[in-house]
Formats: structure tokens, sequence, C-alpha cells
């Protein structure tokens, strides 16, 4: 089998584009069912309390439902494992025939505490992108499509800003598992341990093609456009921290560093304990970001060194 000089194996898949075809099938099953699931669920718990209210006007106005908060994070738990999770085991072990123990290609990575450094000075850099994103602006022939990404765009930002609004303990707790440890898990089996695999065989062994392949799909599935070249550069340093290391369990980690540690800034922010404020995106000065940017990438190479 050809590898590159990494623990990373570039294992051979027949008819890659039919299987990646089967697999984006059964996502697409698995968020329909996810939906349904929801719906059920939603309609079943407001019954029963006798709140009476949707599954769209708790997306739309969750402020005005009681328990908004809870019912939202729910309904996110439940989305995220049937839409991202669950279809990508079931791919992996009924139809690819593999175990969990195949995401792996080592053990035991070395130095896998610079994961969470590199993350951290990596932020900071994309902290600098995000602002810059947010300021893109479509030439006028577009403006139409630009007013629709705009208010997609500020759909998602108050949502994000009413389940970051966090009270206590309990919330944190399942902020972070909503927020942090089931994206972290679920999306990075679904685009970096199944598809990246798939994109990389497609592209006849190309490491590099797979992995920004499954960067930018990792960006564009989250639908927030003025956010897209943050997102998938982020999605791409996990992708190179899979190929380095070998070991799934890394890009786990450093999604869930990034996740968490992001909600737990907001929350406090919004308590009043800290004036770093996540959401203006405007706190990264260009000097500090290029220094980040130049510290992420030495860390992130010597990660690599240590495990080649």
């Amino acid at each position: 089998m050809p590898e590159t000089n990494t623990p990373y194996i570039i294992t051979p898949e027949p008819q890659p584009l039919r299987s990646m075809l089967l697999f984006f099938g059964i996502v697409m099953l698995g968020m329909t069912l996810g939906g349904l699931l929801v719906l059920v669920v939603v309609s079943l718990g407001s019954s029963v309390k006798g709140q009476g209210f949707s599954v769209n006007e708790l997306l739309v106005n969750p402020a005005s439902v009681p328990n908004g908060w809870w019912w939202l994070m729910g309904v996110q738990a439940v989305s995220h494992v049937c839409s991202f999770l669950l279809p990508s085991l079931l791919y992996w072990q009924w139809v690819d025939r593999r175990t969990l123990a195949d995401f792996n290609f080592r053990n035991r990575v070395l130095g896998w505490w610079l994961v969470v450094p590199i993350v951290l000075s990596f932020g900071l850099f994309n902290g600098y992108v995000i602002e810059w994103n947010q300021h893109m602006h479509l030439p006028d022939t577009l403006a139409p499509l630009e007013r629709w990404m705009r208010q997609k765009e500020d759909d998602v930002a108050k949502l994000t800003q009413f389940l970051t609004t966090i009270s206590g303990v309990p919330q944190l707790l399942m902020a972070l598992l909503v927020v942090a440890i089931l994206p972290g898990i679920g999306e990075e089996v679904l685009f970096r341990g199944v598809l990246q695999r798939k994109f990389i065989a497609w592209s006849g062994g190309n490491v590099h093609v797979g992995i920004w392949l499954a960067a930018a799909l990792f960006s564009a599935i989250h639908l927030q456009f003025y956010g897209f070249v943050p997102r998938m550069l982020l999605g791409g340093l996990f992708g190179y921290l899979y190929v380095w290391t070998g070991n799934l369990w890394i890009p786990i980690l450093a999604h869930f560093v990034n996740n968490g540690l992001a909600v737990v800034v907001m929350a406090l922010n919004k308590q009043k304990m800290t004036t770093i404020d996540l959401e203006a995106n405007d706190i990264v000065p260009l000097p500090v970001a290029l220094l980040a940017a130049a510290l992420s990438v030495v860390l992130a190479l010597r990660l690599k060194r240590l495990n080649e």
C-alpha cells in the first residue's frame, strides 16, 4: 500500500466515487430520520407538558418557548448524532466492513499535548481571517444573493447568541457536550475519518487534495457563508493533524479544544467575567495574527516530525 512519510497510510479504495455517493445517501437518510425524530419528540414533549410549541417556533424564536434553551440544545444533539456520527459509523462498519480501530494508523502519538497550543495560536490567526471574511462583498450583480447570505448569517448569529447565554454549571456542561464533544467526535469521524480518505483515494493518492476537499465540504455544510474561509482553514488544520499523527483522536481533541474554548469564553463574557468578545471579530491585530500563524506552523511541524 502506498503511504506518506507519516503514520497515515493511503489505503486502496475500490470504486471511491461510487462509495462516496453511497455514503452521501446514507448521510441524507440519517438527516431525514433525525429531523423526523426531532419533530416527534418535540411534538410529544410539548403536548405532554401543555406548552404547545412547534419545531419551527423553537428554531426561529427559542426565547419564546418555555425551557427553550434546553429544548434547542436537545434538538441540536439529536440532529448532530443522526446527521454525522451514526451514518458515518453505519457506513464504516456495514458498508466498508471496517472496525473502529481502523480509523487509527497508530495508537501512540508523541507530543499529543502540542495540539492545545497549536489550536490556541491558530485561533488567534483565524480570528483575523474571520474579520476579513465577514467584510467580504459580492459584485453588485449578485446583490440579491448577498442579502440572502447576510440574512442567513444573521439568523445563525442570533441562534448562537441565544445558545451561548449560559447561566450555571449544568448549562455549561450541556453546552460543552452539544457544541464541543459531539461535533468533535461526529464531524471528525465523518469528514476526516471517512471522507478525507475517500477524497485521497479518488484523487489518486494526493493527500493535499483530499485534505482540502474534505475541509471545503466541512465548511460548506455549516451554511455560514461569511465564515467559510476560516472554517475551511480550520478543517485543513484538522486534516493535516490526522495525516501527520495517524490517529483520529488528535483532530477530535483539536476540534474539542477549539469549540470548547469558544463556549467557555463566550459564557464568561455573557456573565461579565471577561472582556474578551469572540463575536466582535476585531480583537486580533495583523502583526499578532501573523506571529500566531507562524507559531502554529512551527508547533504543527514539530508534532509532524515527532511522529514521522
